[in-house]
């Protein structure tokens, strides 16, 4: 099943062949239909058989009565529902819908096996680590099918490879042209490992498996907790539907919204051209991934005018910046209903700590891109960003700002910043988004974490606070933990680089793996011009940086086997 619907859309197909595609479709339709029903006759709760699996019941319902319908009237239900339309585009009609199908019922029985991941004894670090690496398989094998691309033939696999990484770590590192290179076939691939790889592929197949029948066990909602970090049970099997509520609410809201606020300069081949360019820009947004429709991204000619649709998607950046538990807190109807019953209430502290820095890093960086960008122009003549009107320079200073720490849009031309302003934009970077953010980077609440613990140090507290809370040693030792890694991480590969790369400028091979690391997805325009070896250097820091260093660390490191001892303090001398 999953073969023919590759096979129809990979590879380029005959009117000859067509029909006999359609009629395996169907006749997989009429398997699965068959199946069920037999599944229900035999059931001992035949009633509740159908209630526990309703998604299947709606699928295979609509199957069964076109079926009927086609047998009895001799014309099929999606006629009767659109009798406008002309008997082949009926068929055609039929033919995609019938995939469509085929499809949910693939997405059902992913989430059947969801249900099984639990009788797995396997670690959750390796469990988050290998989910990336099948989809990164599937990612590049779909993209270097024919139909996927403009070009004669098969993508290159190394070029396919780097893609899939770039787009299921929410990266958005090209060496294609997405805009001229992809097929819209292909473009929608790259859309669909972007929101699986944002939104984490355990807890998609999760979600599915919690409206299946007799939902999602014990064992996996351990595990689904050890990879998301929830804090309980509960919170595990409530936040697996709040991350695709808030995901595809925002999602098609930040689609809506650039619709209509596309400039009127940029034209568009049609409504459908119109919608797919709205689509894609808003799930790449609130998945920090930073891939565009666009050749310049959004420098591009005219769409660099659409101030109010950059402002959008920046609203999108930072949202999905921030995470879903963070939104979660401030915006779901119980926390709201609390606050407003008990107003001595707060916001948890995780949720004020993410949000304060946020904001904070979102002023100071668009603050310092205005002021050093204004001089470096004044200074080369050049002007660009100097002939802007206030509204505009605010909107492009607060979008680079909030683009660079997590998401990797661009609106100005990164080759032509000054130094400064990418030493600046590397510090972005590097402490990127929020945790549980589809952002990258060590996370805001780790820098705030690791700066607080430094302050803490210097003015001789024993103890790191914030908030009248006291921060354990655990999550220090985590965050240094997070930080030192990290900056061993951008080291290896940036000496790596340095030695493959020799032609090219060590800032802007520092500010390549940075972009990497931190799944920004920013480049000064190298990443074309990457050699083999450099472009498995920044393949591997992609994963890194998406997978987490810590998930890394713990996955490849043997754990202690007691703590239950401790050996007598000694002193050593630092600073």
């Amino acid at each position: 099943m999953v073969g023919m619907l590759i096979y129809v859309h990979g590879f380029p197909q005959t009117l000859i062949d067509l029909p006999t595609y359609q009629y395996w479709i169907r006749a997989a339709l009429m398997f699965f239909l068959s199946s069920f029903l037999i599944r229900w006759f035999f059931d001992f709760e035949p009633s509740k058989y159908l209630k526990s699996n309703a998604i299947e019941v709606g699928i295979l319902g609509f199957v069964f009565f076109d079926v009927l319908f086609r047998m009895i009237f001799g014309w099929p239900l999606i006629g009767l529902l659109m009798p406008d339309l002309q008997a082949t585009e009926i068929a055609q009609w039929r033919f995609a819908l019938s995939q469509v199908l085929l499809l949910f019922i693939i997405f059902v029985e992913l989430g059947k096996f969801s249900q099984r991941l639990g009788q797995f004894k396997i670690n959750p670090s390796h469990l988050f680590i290998s989910s990336f690496i099948v989809l990164i398989g599937v990612g590049t094998s779909l993209l270097m099918l024919p139909n996927m691309t403009t070009i004669s033939g098969s993508m290159p696999f190394m070029d396919a490879l780097f893609t899939s990484v770039s787009a299921s770590c929410v990266t958005g590192l090209i060496v294609v042209d997405t805009a001229t290179y992809f097929t819209w076939k292909g473009q929608l691939v790259v859309l669909a490992l972007i929101q699986l790889g944002g939104l984490n592929i355990i807890s998609f197949a999760s979600f599915f498996g919690a409206f299946l029948k007799g939902g999602i066990g014990l064992k996996h909602n351990l595990m689904i907790r050890d990879v998301m970090s929830f804090d309980t049970l509960d919170e595990t099997r409530s936040m697996v539907k709040r991350i695709f509520l808030f995901t595809f609410l925002l999602e098609g809201a930040g689609a809506l919204f650039i619709f209509m606020t596309w400039d009127s300069s940029v034209v568009f081949s049609g409504i459908p051209s119109r919608i797919l360019h709205s689509v894609f820009h808003s799930v790449s947004a609130f998945n920090n991934a930073g891939f565009s429709t666009y050749t310049n991204g959004l420098f591009e000619q005219g769409v660099r005018n659409s101030y109010v649709m950059h402002f959008g998607i920046a609203g999108l950046i930072f949202f999905g910046g921030i995470g879903v538990i963070v939104l979660n807190d401030l915006f779901s109807p119980e926390r709201l209903r609390m606050r407003m019953q008990t107003p001595w209430r707060r916001l948890e502290t995780s949720t004020r700590l993410s949000l304060y820095t946020s904001l904070i890093l979102l002023v100071l960086g668009a603050v310092a891109f205005a002021v050093l960008e204004s001089v470096n122009q004044a200074q080369h003549s050049d002007g660009g960003f100097l002939k802007m009107n206030w509204f505009e320079q605010t909107i492009t200073s607060i979008f680079q700002s909030m683009s660079t720490r997590t998401a990797g849009f661009n609106s100005v031309d990164i080759s032509l910043l000054s130094v400064p302003t990418l030493l600046m934009f590397m510090v972005l970077m590097f402490i990127g988004a929020s945790s549980g953010g589809t952002g990258g980077g060590i996370k805001t609440s780790t820098f705030a974490v690791v700066f607080l613990s430094a302050l803490a140090t210097i003015r001789g507290k024993k103890y790191v606070q914030i908030y009248r809370r006291t921060i354990s040693n655990e999550l220090i030792n985590k965050a240094s933990s997070i930080f030192l890694f990290s900056v061993s991480v951008i080291f290896v590969g940036v000496f790596a680089l340095t030695i493959l790369e020799p032609d090219i400028s060590f800032v802007q091979l520092l500010f390549e793996q940075i972009s990497a690391v931190a799944t920004v997805g920013l480049s000064t325009g190298i990443t074309d011009d990457l050699s083999f070896g450099g472009r498995i250097v920044i393949i591997l820091s992609m994963f890194i940086g998406r997978v987490g260093v810590l998930t890394v660390a713990v996955a490849v490191s043997r754990r202690v086997d007691t703590n239950n001892y401790k050996y007598r303090e000694a002193h050593v001398m630092l600073g």
